[in-house]
């Protein structure tokens, strides 16, 4: 069934009428219609109209001489042109079609209702079979600690390993600034991230940060590493207390991590192992929580060397309040009853 312009505005006097916000009208409109939904400057432009109590949903009466380009048969030209190449331009639509800009962006929003839209990136194109292991692993460790709810969670430590570079740019959107009508519009040099970088091993449980290990003169985690220097650190950390103390540990499938050393040094201590699912980043609480707000801190950031970097690194971790790491094991929760909801696909960010 065909969802009309004039369909998705009585949709949105209704949301006008029932006190959402546009936002809440917009995320509303996407969740249920995907790409069919009207554009957020639609919606907003509506709810304007609205707000003057535009009596009617129709579009305003329209003098003059009719555009004659907004025709059916330019209609199915655009809806043909978009269907074999996603990534036509207005400019070879209007060379291939004649049609002016203005048209274009009626028969592309008005009548069409598409929208230009980024690709979204995923780690990797699972097939059938990864999507369901992603599924089971999710089920089995949901049933496991009860939800996130059984006391075994606070026994969890969870670790892996990421570069630290001395000089990483900021992205475009953190170096947006605030500019005056009168002044000049702020350029930057391009900076490409520095290739002075150090490694660097860090694990966490769910009240709070427990060791951050560095790579000294090596580049490669490899099972020797993992298993004479970085794991009795870290367990040594945990343990200082307690000696007996349960501790059940998370790492992904690198080949350090599951490297047979590995797990036989894991059971001569007395330590059980979280498995985790492979091509699952999503699910991996450094990857979707540490790394990414930490290195978020450091962009744009210059260090004189990769132990300076690390230094730094290592204090905005520390700066992490508990509530964070708290809600973080709350988030990777979440996350395993969200892939199974979407059958192991992967999902944007929570």
């Amino acid at each position: 069934m065909e969802i009309s312009s004039r369909d998705f505005r009585v949709m949105i006097f209704y949301d006008f009428r029932y006190g959402l916000t546009p936002k809440q009208c917009v995320e509303k409109l996407i969740s249920v219609f995907g790409d069919a939904a009207p554009s957020k400057t639609m919606v907003y432009k509506w709810f304007a109209e609205f707000k003057r109590e535009r009596p009617t949903f129709d579009d305003d009466v329209r003098e003059g001489r009719p555009c004659t380009s907004v025709v059916a048969e330019k209609i199915d030209g655009v809806r043909e042109m978009i269907t074999a190449d996603r990534h036509v331009t207005y400019q070879e639509i209007k060379s291939s079609l004649g049609i002016a800009a203005k048209q274009i962006h009626a028969i592309l929003h008005d009548h069409l209702n598409v929208r230009k839209i980024c690709s979204r990136w995923i780690p990797h194109n699972l097939n059938a079979a990864q999507k369901q292991a992603r599924v089971n692993w999710c089920k089995e460790m949901l049933k496991k600690f009860d939800q996130g709810r059984s006391n075994s969670v606070y026994y969890i430590v969870t670790g892996d390993e990421t570069w630290v570079y001395s000089y990483e740019p900021e992205t475009k959107q953190q170096s947006c600034v605030w500019v005056f009508q009168s002044e000049l519009k702020p350029t930057k040099v391009v900076r490409s991230r520095s290739v002075s970088k150090k490694m660097i091993a860090c694990f966490f449980g769910k009240t709070g940060h427990v060791a951050s290990v560095a790579l000294e003169d090596r580049r490669t985690v490899n099972s020797d590493w993992y298993t004479s220097i970085c794991l009795p650190e870290v367990i040594a950390k945990i343990r200082r207390n307690n000696v007996k103390r349960r501790i059940i540990v998370h790492h992904d499938n690198a080949s350090a991590h599951t490297a047979q050393r590995t797990i036989d040094f894991l059971s001569s201590e007395n330590i059980e192992i979280m498995t985790h699912c492979p091509y699952s980043p999503d699910l991996s609480p450094n990857d979707f929580f540490l790394f990414p707000n930490i290195k978020n801190k450091l962009r744009g950031k210059r260090f004189a060397s990769p132990e300076e970097a690390v230094e730094a690194f290592n204090l905005c971790v520390s700066e992490v309040p508990r509530s964070e790491w708290r809600r973080c094991f709350e988030d990777w929760f979440h996350r395993m009853k969200k892939c199974i909801d979407l059958k192991g696909e992967y999902f944007e960010k929570q």
